[in-house]
């Protein structure tokens, strides 16, 4: 990819705590994205109130949170099942809808989601919600607004990508705050986790590429990427050879594959780690598949979820070009290579 000057970045790290349940009298359960059985998440604050939610509301997104957790549904459908009802219903369990729809996920009748009074309990409906989703191929790694979809089969295909960073910090409320990663890597004793599931292609500043400030994760098409720990995003762009455009959360440039003769890094996120001493960090992560799943200014813990693998801007396949920058704001002077700096961290790629 092409460099990119003047980025700007504010942030602070989260440490991740995960918590196995059976001995602590809370059910556990298995992370998705190709986690494995030592990865395990749980609802811890079953009681909490997320902020910025009414009573209801939370009571409702406990509920669909304690069931996945109970049908041992993947932490990451957690977010998709409380993304999905904040889009259909504002977590609100509501009587009578479009046609015959109802309740949190606006189920209906005539299509098979079970009675009216069925439909009408949060749990019930939170259940059938899960019991489809897992049924969808790959729905781990979708990106969370195809994965709603193919559950839903909404008139607005699109519209439940925009509740991803919302239903993240619920689903957190309840579980401690905190997510667990368990794309086969746990979060270091210092706070860092690889952001993607693959292997380190094209170098840092290699002799055919002295110019490439970061390296290239390849990695199959939609697969999630995570921040590489806690922080606070501060910039999202689209970025096509010298131009840069701001989200508008329409049709873009980057929603298209690029290629190697097509300059930019995409759709792409800066999060900024540790602001402030000798700590201060950038992370970059650039050519994601669609606009991603977080906003400038949003704080993001270790291993949420910000964006799927795409092949936006000068890319020759789907891959994360990953870039670590010690300093702020991020530049070519104080890019290094992520290799050796993400195994100090005890998080190698």
């Amino acid at each position: 990819m092409g460099r990119i000057a003047l980025w700007v970045a504010v942030g602070a790290a989260v440490a991740l705590v995960l918590i196995a349940g059976a001995a602590a009298g809370v059910v556990s359960s298995v992370f998705g994205g190709g986690g494995g059985a030592g990865c395990l998440g749980a609802v811890t604050t079953p009681g909490a109130t997320p902020a910025g939610l009414s009573g209801e509301q939370a009571r409702n997104a406990g509920v669909i949170v304690a069931v996945g957790e109970r049908m041992r549904v993947p932490v990451r459908g957690w977010v998709i099942a409380v993304a999905t009802a904040l889009q259909e219903s504002d977590l609100i369990n509501i009587t009578s809808g479009p046609d015959d729809s109802l309740g949190l996920f606006q189920q209906r009748p005539s299509q098979g989601w079970g009675t009216p009074e069925q439909i009408m309990n949060p749990d019930y409906a939170a259940g059938k919600f899960y019991e489809r989703l897992v049924a969808v191929p790959g729905w781990e790694r979708l990106p969370l607004t195809e994965a709603a979809q193919a559950v839903q089969r909404s008139a607005y295909p699109d519209a439940y990508q925009r509740h991803e960073a919302r239903a993240t910090e619920i689903v957190g409320a309840y579980t401690g705050g905190t997510l667990p990663v368990c794309d086969g890597a746990a979060i270091s004793a210092s706070g860092w986790t690889r952001p993607v599931a693959g292997t380190v292609g094209s170098g840092y500043r290699t002799a055919d590429r002295p110019g490439h400030d970061g390296v290239d994760i390849m990695a199959p098409r939609g697969t999630v990427i995570r921040a590489a720990s806690g922080g606070v995003v501060v910039r999202v762009r689209c970025n096509i050879g010298g131009n840069s455009w701001e989200p508008t959360g329409g049709p873009m440039p980057c929603d298209v594959d690029g290629s190697p003769s097509t300059g930019g890094c995409g759709w792409y996120v800066e999060i900024r780690h540790g602001s402030g001493g000798t700590g201060d960090i950038t992370s970059r992560y650039c050519h994601m598949i669609r606009q991603p799943g977080v906003s400038v200014g949003q704080s993001v813990m270790a291993g949420q979820p910000i964006g799927n693998v795409g092949s936006s801007g000068n890319s020759s396949g789907p891959h994360l070009h990953y870039e670590i920058h010690e300093g702020y704001p991020a530049t070519e002077a104080n890019a290094v290579n992520p290799v050796p700096f993400m195994q100090s961290k005890g998080a190698p790629l």
